[in-house]
């Protein structure tokens, strides 16, 4: 198995967790919208200053609003590919790469803390 393999695997093993903190919401058709609380000292600025939001809205794909409840600090990425695949089927392929890409940008916005880690 080549060290890029392994390390792919290894990612979908984490488990995610959802920061606190950090609101969420789902409209009736379970489109999932993010609530991030702009804090900090520039942050602050900005919303004087800029009339920059309190809070940001991030609003997920529909896969990722089918993901996001299943983020329960107990379910590995990896157990939550049979689920999606389930739910959409050939849309949601290829499932892990799909997951793990996701759990990437997640991960790069502070939107997602691992346990364990």
């Amino acid at each position: 198995m080549g060290r890029k393999q392994q390390q792919e695997e290894n990612y979908l093993e984490r488990i995610p967790m959802q920061p606190e903190g950090l609101g969420w919401s789902a409209d009736a058709e379970g489109m999932v919208t993010l609530e991030v609380e702009n804090k900090g000292i520039m942050n602050r600025i900005a919303q004087k200053l800029l009339k920059k939001p309190k809070i940001s809205y991030i609003h997920l794909d529909e896969i990722g609003s089918f993901v996001w409840p299943l983020i329960d600090g107990q379910r590995s990425i990896m157990d939550m590919g049979e689920p999606l695949e389930a739910h959409f089927g050939e849309k949601a392929q290829p499932t892990y790469d799909r997951l793990a890409q996701f759990f990437r940008i997640l991960e790069s916005y502070g939107f997602v803390q691992w346990k364990n880690g």
